[in-house]
């Protein structure tokens, strides 16, 4: 096995990308920030002198407030697309609430006694406003603009998700990953960064009121000068790449695609959830797909020869706590009835059913275990309950069903479901700690991201499936003592995917094509994120 790498190895070995990605961050949350000060302030402003509006104003922002952030994130994308637009316009959204509601108190707050004051000196509404309520206010605004700071900076990592940057590349890239390190490079920083502002913010806020009037003018400078460290990569003439976080730090993933083929092109960190839709849309040119992803016949997507053969094989197979085989023996039996059942092409179609023909993994698993005379009515039985883990795709949603069905069709035992659990690490971790009995998983997956094997150990396996398979499940019992059944059949390897007419028309089959292609400085049409 590889040594454990320390924290600060890694931060050391990845520090142009951790400062790239915080300078992105930073420049994201104060995007967002400056563009909800420049809208919630008035309207905390207009709700305080018209009463009436307060409870409408300030309801809809607490709705949006509500809203989780993956999913205000999700519903953007049909509306804007992916990248930087949806990402903003969500943080924004969620830092509307902190900014009305305190601009709102803070002016209503101020004596009316000194209001009326200032009206008896003849001063004009305006003049009131900007002269006596807004610096008396300011305080309570700038705590506002606290909350709403530090709501931004957590919640900016979930930009990574759909190709906007920032620190979340490194968490969910080790969440994937399995890689402790990866999760802190990203997590520390964000954390430090909202403390930071916080501490900053709450400096200015205890100042006096002459230096308030001078804040109110140097916070939106240095917010717009903040907001200028996003710069979104100008990929306008050049093929794009648009990899999931667990690709792009994988040596089976990107980090291969640099050192054994050379590839250099301009990259974009996405979702698997938006990233085939995007390359369909022509939003980004190359993906890291899953060669039986039913995607790939949905938007006519095709796969790049792996010529020089980074990619190991991927073959599914359920992992299972040795425990619980011990326990009920008869599971096993059960299991394996899936076995040598599914092939790559069989699968990518059941994965296409459900990824774009919108059928339920429910009824898929079921349709399939009939068609081949695998469906037994469920047993009344209560010997035990056996939990079942998946990640957070439709393959594994798939797979799951398919072996509920099997268990309690042909044990006495019951299941309990806990699908999308997330990525590898999660999945893993939620095994050994006992939390559920088994997931399906991929044995290159095993292999890389979980065993880390050294250099050599992974040049003798030469990507021979049942060498690869029979490691695997040697260490795994001994380590973890977790079992590798039977595999089902199908080789879920990653694989890099373009558009067919696109590829076809650069004359593109293999990945050593697209390098050449890369190298040669060739340029797509115009298009941008």
């Amino acid at each position: 096995m590889e040594p454990q790498q320390s924290l600060l190895e890694f931060m050391g070995q990845q520090s142009d990308k951790l400062w790239s990605q915080t300078i992105a961050h930073i420049g994201l949350t104060c995007i967002s920030l400056l563009i909800a000060v420049i809208v919630g302030m008035p309207l905390g402003i207009w709700i305080a002198r018209r009463k009436k509006a307060t409870w409408v104003v300030l309801g809809i922002a607490g709705i949006l407030q509500t809203i989780p952030s993956i999913a205000l994130l999700g519903f953007m994308i049909p509306l804007l697309g992916i990248g930087a637009l949806p990402a903003i316009t969500a943080l924004f959204l969620y830092a509307l609430l902190p900014i009305i509601r305190n601009t709102y108190t803070g002016i209503t707050g101020v004596d009316p006694a000194i209001t009326e004051s200032a009206r008896a000196m003849g001063m004009t509404t305006r003049q009131i406003l900007f002269s006596v309520e807004l610096p008396l206010a300011l305080p309570v605004i700038l705590a506002g603009i606290r909350t709403a700071t530090v709501i931004n900076v957590g919640v900016a990592t979930l930009a990574a998700y759909i190709a906007a940057g920032g620190l979340g590349e490194f968490i969910f890239g080790g969440i994937a990953l399995n890689n402790s390190n990866m999760i802190l490079a990203g997590a520390i920083p964000a954390a430090l960064l909202a403390i930071l502002f916080d501490f900053l913010l709450s400096r200015i806020q205890k100042t006096n009121l002459e230096r308030m009037r001078k804040v109110s003018v140097i916070l939106p400078v240095l917010l717009l000068v903040l907001s200028s460290f996003y710069i979104i990569p100008n990929s306008e003439n050049k093929l794009l790449g648009g990899f999931t976080p667990e690709f792009m730090g994988r040596e089976d993933g990107y980090l291969g695609l640099k050192s054994k083929y050379k590839l250099r092109i301009p990259t974009v960190v996405i979702s698997d959830a938006v990233m085939y839709k995007a390359a369909f849309e022509k939003k980004i040119d190359v993906i890291s797909g899953y060669s039986t992803d039913g995607r790939l016949k949905a938007y006519d997507l095709m796969t790049l020869d792996d010529d020089q053969h980074i990619f190991p094989p991927y073959y599914a197979s359920p992992l299972v706590r040795t425990d619980v085989l011990i326990k009920y023996p008869e599971l096993q039996p059960a299991l394996e009835l899936l076995s040598g059942k599914i092939n790559d092409s069989i699968m990518t179609d059941l994965n296409y059913r459900v990824d774009y023909l919108k059928q339920t993994p429910e009824k898929v698993a079921h349709d399939f275990l009939v068609r081949n005379g695998l469906y037994k009515k469920p047993n009344i039985g209560n010997k035990g309950v056996i939990r079942l883990g998946s990640k957070i795709f439709a393959e594994q949603y798939i797979l799951i069903e398919m072996y509920k069905e099997l268990i309690e069709g042909n044990t006495q035992l019951k299941t309990v479901s806990k699908t999308g659990l997330g990525g590898t690490k999660i999945c893993f971790d939620a095994l050994t700690n006992n939390e559920i009995d088994l997931y399906p998983e991929y044995t290159g997956t095993g292999l890389l991201v979980i065993l880390k094997p050294t250099k050599t150990e992974v040049e003798n396996l030469k990507g021979n499936r049942d060498k690869v398979f029979e490691f695997v499940k040697k260490q795994f019992s001994n380590h973890y003592q977790l079992q590798w059944l039977k595999p089902i059949g199908f080789n879920n390897a990653y694989a890099l995917m373009m558009r067919k007419n696109q590829a076809q028309s650069l004359n593109i089959k293999s990945i050593t094509d697209l390098t050449t292609y890369a190298a040669n400085g060739n340029h797509r049409p115009k298009r941008g994120i």
